[in-house]
């Protein structure tokens, strides 16, 4: 086995050796992605020739890691299958005698070079790959990737976990365990979705914000589902019990002024600066709809745009992640019964959409609402969707504290160094049914029998620590007391609670609810700078051999209709719109599939060199010091991850112009779950302020019913627009159906705040841009469905 230690590690690191598969991306470098040339990994011939002496121990070796997990005692309450007659009968492999030895050579197992016998190691496997942690990590694509996980697996028992680390844990669980009890005796009707069964999840947690203070991390996002999310906010960020109580009261949680309905307990966030290390760590936790794992791809495009505003990845000169990392918590029936999740999973290392890879834990009851998971999926584990991403998936016993801390490290070591999603399958119980008013017993007796017989886990390693002198039952009790009369404090503070006003700050600084007024937009802008962005949207470097039907059809039209200021496409105020944009400092991003061109042809915003495959986007060389860019990011073949996506970019900042774009007009329909439980409503529930375009282009060319129709009529129900008045700037969507390439035009550029009208650009000294006579106030997505025509778009 290679000696992965912290030099070569950082070595690796620096080398980018992630091995990714490697993607031909056409161009070396556009805008929103940089390609990342990777040193070949090779496992030392010495290695190779010790495993081919000892091909039979190797054999068996192999087997353990690629089949332990099988036979690993990960389970909380189920015991492990027996071994005999399985994968890992010694028989197979020929050995017969436990006393046998072996010279343990490099490149075997992680043990002396010395003789060994066999039956150690047997029992150095089985306490490496059948414990209480297991994995799976044989299908992982590169060879460096598979040797590293091999090499901390077989490191990863022997680590000592400190005293005070220990204190610490089961300071998190009995807190954790101490919220739940103290809500089920004074809100004893409410659905709160209470960790008790998986209160280790709060262990990943604390660890992941302590190694990523360590790291040159600056934020998290994090996509929570319901369970166990009121123990995260209160027990490790901070979140004021009393404003939960304050809620439970009847009370509701936003400040006067707002117009807002509020939302269910279980969908509250908290956005919170964490002190580490003497260092501050900014954690999202993202609102989430009660619709399951819609949130993922949400957080998926919030970290992106964080990645954006902070030069991440390839919008700087850093590795993706390195700022920013993305967390997603997810329940076992619904990561594997969603199939957003395979949609998000999908994206996750998509040029344009990739973020370094997401940390993943999965938070597995073992049942999901009243079905046992071995009829609620068709695969052995709920984390099998991971393997379509070849990401390694890490399995420990809730039952054990300081496994899942270890869990917590190495997969948080991996995503670090290799920047790919890796899953943490964390196998506990629920012990009340799915919600607390629920009575599981119904259809499941068998399994809660099991469960209410067996002690809480906090109890549990409480009782450990005193036996192991660690603690005493004293220091145990006072864990409890403090917590039960700090919250009985904060019970007493509900009761005049005033909400804190955490909206319209950083980014929306200046921004605010919008009231029944009809704000007045002049978006126009002057004809010398028009002229300018029209003439450089088409313009290519001498030697690039651009495709000839759109020289022809494409650049000499545009260009022939700049110099006339007459007959403009709509391709042309498109690019008219977004150029100016652009030209004034603010970037734009259209996502979609095969966007570049359009999917009638008509937009070409990118040209492919028909000799190299090169990309190049004209709109991002208008100037030589340009500041502002054009992003295209030709998705994947999907609307409700893409969607979501989209949405969660344009939740960070609303100066950038983040527009969706269907395939067909009636492809949104795939994406209903983001239109109805986020851009529709998302501020009527949270406040929550989206500047979204969604292009639905569709058109009578015979392509039958679906892609004629952008299906208007369903925007329409979901807008509050007034039937008997005329709507102000508070309605919740535009729906827009543009009959003219100017209303176009005029539509984009109104959908971005501007920050002032009196601007200046450029090497335009004395021209006069009137931007906008605009106040800073609420975005509202738009819709514009637009009715194209295939090969006739001047009309």
């Amino acid at each position: 086995m290679l000696h992965f230690n912290k030099l070569n590690l950082n070595y690796v690191l620096k080398l980018r050796l992630c091995l990714k598969m490697e993607r031909n991306y056409q161009s070396d470098s556009v805008f929103g992605y940089r390609k990342v040339t990777r040193s070949q990994f090779k496992v030392p011939a010495h290695h190779l020739q010790n495993r081919s002496n000892n091909s039979n121990l190797y054999q068996l070796i192999t087997a353990y890691r690629k089949y332990g997990h099988k036979y690993a005692n990960t389970n909380s309450f189920i015991s492990s299958p027996s071994k005999q007659q399985s994968e890992l009968d010694l028989s197979r492999y020929g050995f017969n005698d436990l006393t046998q030895t072996f010279v343990m050579g490099e490149g075997l197992l992680q043990l002396p070079n010395n003789a060994i016998s066999l039956n150690y190691i047997l029992n150095f496997l089985n306490g490496t790959y059948c414990n209480f942690i297991s994995a799976e990590f044989d299908y992982l694509e590169s060879e460096e990737e598979r040797e590293w996980f091999t090499f901390k697996m077989e490191t990863l028992h022997s680590e000592e976990i400190s005293n005070e680390t220990k204190r610490r844990i089961v300071w998190l669980l009995v807190e954790s365990q101490a919220f739940d009890e103290f809500l089920a005796k004074k809100f004893s009707s409410v659905k709160r979705y209470g960790g008790e069964g998986a209160e280790t999840m709060m262990v990943f947690f604390d660890e992941v914000l302590q190694l990523a203070a360590k790291e040159p991390l600056e934020q998290l996002v994090v996509a929570m589902p319901h369970r166990g999310r009121l123990n995260l906010l209160t027990g490790v960020l901070n979140y004021h019990p009393a404003e939960i109580f304050h809620k439970l009261r009847g009370n509701k949680d936003f400040p006067d002024g707002y117009r807002c309905t509020g939302d269910v307990l279980s969908h509250i966030v908290s956005s919170t600066d964490i002190s580490i290390y003497n260092k501050s760590l900014h954690v999202s936790v993202l609102r989430n709809p009660s619709h399951l794992e819609a949130v993922n791809p949400v957080s998926m495009g919030k970290t992106r745009a964080k990645q954006l505003m902070c030069k991440d990845g390839a919008y700087g000169n850093l590795n993706w992640g390195e700022k920013v990392m993305n967390i997603q918590v997810h329940g076992d029936a619904a990561f594997v019964g969603q199939g957003v999740n395979q949609e998000t999973l999908a994206m996750s290392t998509v040029p344009h959409f990739e973020v370094g890879g997401t940390l993943h834990l999965i938070v597995n009851n073992q049942l999901g609402f009243t079905t046992p998971g071995d009829r609620g999926r068709s695969s052995r584990y709920c984390s099998d969707l991971a393997k379509m991403i070849a990401a390694p998936v890490v399995h420990v016993n809730g039952d054990h504290p300081e496994e899942v801390l270890k869990a917590t490290r190495l997969a948080f070591a991996y995503q670090r160094l290799f920047r790919r999603d890796v899953v943490i399958n964390l196998n506990c119980f629920r012990r009340r049914g799915h919600n607390e008013m629920d009575d599981p017993t119904f259809t499941n007796p068998k399994i809660y029998s099991v469960i209410n017989s067996r002690r809480s886990v906090p109890d549990m390693y409480a009782e450990k620590l005193i036996n192991e002198k660690t603690m005493s039952e004293q220091e145990c009790l006072n864990i409890c007391k403090e917590q039960v009369d700090f919250l009985n404090e904060e019970l007493k503070n509900s009761e005049h609670w005033i909400p804190r006003d955490v909206y319209f700050h950083g980014h929306w600084t200046g921004f605010s609810q919008p009231n029944h007024a009809v704000t007045v937009w002049d978006s126009g802008v002057d004809v010398e700078l028009l002229t300018f962005v029209g003439r450089n949207s088409v313009k290519y470097p001498q030697n690039f051999n651009i495709h000839p039907t759109v020289l022809r059809g494409h650049v000499t039209n545009r260009l022939s209709r700049i110099g006339e200021g007459a007959r403009l496409d709509w391709s042309t105020a498109e690019a008219l719109a977004l150029g100016s944009l652009i030209f004034q400092g603010l970037n734009v991003r259209i996502s979609g599939q095969d966007i570049g061109r359009g999917t009638f042809s008509q937009r070409h915003a990118m040209f492919v060199d028909q000799t190299t495959s090169n990309i190049f986007i004209p709109l991002n060389h208008m100037q030589t010091h340009q500041k502002a860019f054009l992003e295209l990011a030709n998705s994947i073949l999907s609307e409700e991850a893409v969607l979501g996506f989209e949405y969660g970019m344009s939740l960070e900042n609303p100066h950038n112009l983040i527009i969706w774009e269907a395939q067909f007009g009636d492809f949104f329909n795939g994406a209903q779950i983001i239109f109805d439980t986020f851009i529709s409503s998302g501020e009527a529930k949270w406040i929550y302020q989206s500047g979204l375009v969604v292009l639905l282009p569709h058109g009578y060319d015979g392509a039958g019913p679906e892609h004629s129709s952008a299906r208007i009529e369903r925007f329409l129900q979901l807008s509050d627009s007034k039937e008997d008045k005329v709507d102000g700037d508070n309605v919740n969507m535009d729906i827009c159906y543009p009959s003219t390439p100017a209303q176009y035009f005029h539509l984009l550029r109104r959908q971005i705040g501007l920050l002032g009208k009196n601007l200046y650009y450029g090497f335009f000294p004395k021209l006069y841009v009137e931007s906008a006579l605009i106040r800073l106030l609420s975005f509202r997505p738009i819709f514009s469905l637009d009715f194209w025509k295939r090969n006739v778009l001047d009309y």
